[in-house]
This record gives structure tokens, sequence and C-alpha cells, in this order.
């Protein structure tokens, strides 16, 4: 089942947030994210909030594109009537779940909700995740037409056994007849990958990272396995149906994409993302790496905007109820002291290649960096000039700078 939404104080059914929310928002980019929760099946790897069609018990896929479009227009008036300056959308994402097993004029309708509220900014960057099986070309072409400018495929592997382990239902040989579709819409394309699957080889790691270079995307993800409490996966580990993810072997996966990646003209940005070019970075995921303002819309979607960080309720069905009420969808929230903001900058900075600020850092995390430096994992030449990067081992090792520096 989706992991347990976090604790927190009740949220306002008006939605209204406190006037620190607004210090400062012309400065800070604005974004939309929309949570699609539908998917055909569950992976078994998945804690995402998301739901199949025999678990939706009163919630209907069919009324979700105006269950959201009002969420969004909830948000207008909730930003406008807590003093938030209109701001209009820098990125907006469709996430899940598999947005596309919508139909296209249902995604086409929220995207226009979207830009009704608040605008969309010049250039501004639209994507939607997409599984393999779910489009075709005539999909994709009215993505583009709508106004979308990035498609991310769910392609996790390409080796058959690998997504057989992660109950991926796509066939591999689908992967470059999705990708050149995209291409041919106007489309922006982004693969996402998958590695320390158990029973994935580095043979086969290397397989699926070839297959994916080979299809010249734009951007790359590659995501290590975390083996979450509650899925079917960490069952079958624990019955010993399936055996344990290999540490050892993912770190040396990651080091192969790095590689690679590197050789193929990609060039890495976040811990687990690289693109070609800084063009073709995920502008939405880095908003939320830099602490931007964001609005979640959805069922378990989360939002921060000026410090306020809050969450909505997770089922589709208890979603829609509010929704229908004209009340917040919203389960609880958090105000954001200065402790904590300061330590979520140095837990998401680090992991970003263009450094996160030694300045930044209070006295005690300072006399760190010689350390961090003597022991290789974070890069000496940058630290001199004032930033934190992490070397390639830092990278494989962040958590443990992050612990250091906070």
């Amino acid at each position: 089942m989706p992991s347990a939404l976090p604790l927190g104080e009740k949220a306002p059914e008006d939605g209204r947030l406190p006037a620190s929310a607004s210090e400062g928002a012309n400065e800070r980019t604005f974004g939309v994210y929309l949570h699609v929760p539908f998917c055909r099946v569950r992976c078994g790897y998945c804690d995402f909030n998301t739901y199949t069609a025999t678990e939706l018990r009163g919630a209907k896929q069919s009324d979700y594109a105006d269950e959201a479009s009002a969420e969004v227009r909830f948000a207008a008036d909730a930003l406008a009537a807590s003093g938030v300056p209109a701001r209009p959308a820098s990125t907006v994402f469709f996430g899940g779940g598999t947005p596309t097993l919508l139909p296209a004029r249902d995604l086409e309708r929220m995207l226009r909700s979207v830009r009704d509220a608040w605008g969309l900014a010049d250039g501004a960057e639209v994507t939607t995740e997409a599984n393999p099986d779910s489009v075709d070309a005539a999909y994709l072409a009215s993505l583009a037409e709508a106004g979308f400018t990035r498609v991310s495929f769910g392609m996790q592997s390409a080796v058959p056994h690998v997504l057989a382990t992660l109950e991926r239902t796509h066939d591999p040989e689908r992967i470059p007849l999705v990708v050149r579709w995209a291409k041919e819409a106007g489309l922006d394309v982004s693969l996402d990958l998958i590695y320390g699957t158990p029973g994935e080889s580095l043979d086969d790691w290397r397989r699926s990272l070839e297959v994916a270079i080979a299809q010249e995307s734009d951007h790359l993800s590659a995501y290590s396995l975390i083996v979450e409490e509650g899925t079917k996966l960490a069952r079958q580990i624990r019955r010993g149906e399936v055996a344990p993810v290999d540490d050892d072997l993912a770190a040396e996966q990651y080091e192969l994409a790095d590689e690679l990646l590197a050789s193929a003209g990609f060039g890495w940005y976040e811990v687990s993302n690289w693109a070609r070019g800084t063009e073709h970075r995920s502008r939405h995921n880095l908003a939320y790496w830099q602490g931007q303002d964001w609005w979640g819309v959805g069922p378990g979607a989360h939002s921060h905007v000026g410090g306020v960080r809050w969450w909505n309720v997770k089922h589709p069905a208890a979603y829609a109820g509010r929704i229908a009420q004209g009340t917040s969808p919203a389960a609880g929230r958090e105000l954001l002291d200065e402790q904590t903001r300061a330590m979520e900058a140095v837990l998401l900075g680090t992991r970003l290649a263009d450094g996160l600020a030694i300045d930044a850092l209070g006295a005690s995390a300072r006399l760190q960096v010689a350390g961090l430096i003597a022991e290789g994992l974070i890069d000496a030449k940058a630290a001199l000039a004032g930033s934190i990067v992490l070397s390639l081992r830092g990278r494989l090792l962040a958590d443990a700078v992050v612990r250091r520096l906070t």
C-alpha cells in the first residue's frame, strides 16, 4: 500500500496560508504539480499514492479532470486571499501513477485550467510522465498540440527479466517507438531507469544504459531501487522469494551509469539526473531542490509555498468529496522554521552539481569542509572557490555528507 502521510497540524478548510508565505514570493518561481493516481497494475516495488480500477471505491477516473481543475481554481482563490502575488506557472508537471491512462483531452483540460488560473510563463516547461505502453503517436501529437513540451517515459530497464521482477508491463522493444513518436511531435524526451533490482547483473544494467543512450534522449534519470516497507517486493524479499538488494553492486551500477552517460554527452546536474546541456535539465524538479514554490494538485499531492508545506488526503474518493464540498483537500500542513529550512537547503543543495555555497553553512559545518575534501567526498577546486560540490564518491555517499554538514 502507499506510504502514510506525514503528521502535521490541521489545515484550514479555506486553504488560506499565513501572511509569511507571501514574503519574497516575487523572488521565487511558481510551479504546478498535478498528480494522476491511476495505474493499470500496481508494480511490486512501488509505494506511490496510486490506485488500480478495483481500488478506487467510489471514485471515477472519468471525473478526475474536472476534480483536479476544480482544485486549481480553488488554489488560485486561496493564494489570492492569502496575499500571495499571482505568478505565471514556470513549470507544470503531470505525475502519477500513469497520467497517460487518461484521455489526452483530459490532460489538456487540466493544463488549460492552470493556464486560465495563473497563465504560463514564456517558455514554460510542461511535462507528463508516461508508461511506454500507454501512448501512441496520435496521443503524443495531441499533447504537443495542447502545449506540452516534454515527456518522461518510465523505461526502467531494457532487460525482460529485470522488468518482470519490477512487474513492469511494457515490452522493451517499444521504447524506440515511443521516443521516435515523441520527437516527431516536437517533445523533449526523458527516460527513467532503475538500477539495483534483485537479479540485475552489471551486464544487464550496461545493456539498459546502452539502449537508453542509443535513443538520443535529452535527459535521463537513474534511480537506485529502494525497497519500501509495505510493498509486495519487501514481502517477497522478507520471505526469501527474491534476493535482497546488493548495495555494493548498486554502487558499481551507479559508477557505470556516470561513466557511460558522460561519454555520451550527458552531464550530471543532480545525483540521479543527467541532461544533454543545461537547457534540458528538468526545471520542475530543480524548483523542488531549490526550495521554490509549487502547488500540488490531486490525492496525496504535496505543496510548498513560502515555507508552508501541506499534503492532500490520499484516497481519490476522499479527495473527490472535499472538492465537491468546495473545501481544501489538504489533510495537514506544517510551517517550516528557519532551522528546518536551512537544514533542507543543505540536504537538497548538496545534491546539485551547481553546488551549495559554503557561506550558507553554519560555523560548525564549515569546519567539516577540509575533512570532506581529504576523504574525497567533495570537489577540492570547487570548495576553494566557495562551493560544496560532490565528487563521484561523494554522490555515492551523499547522505553521509549531508549528516556532516547539518
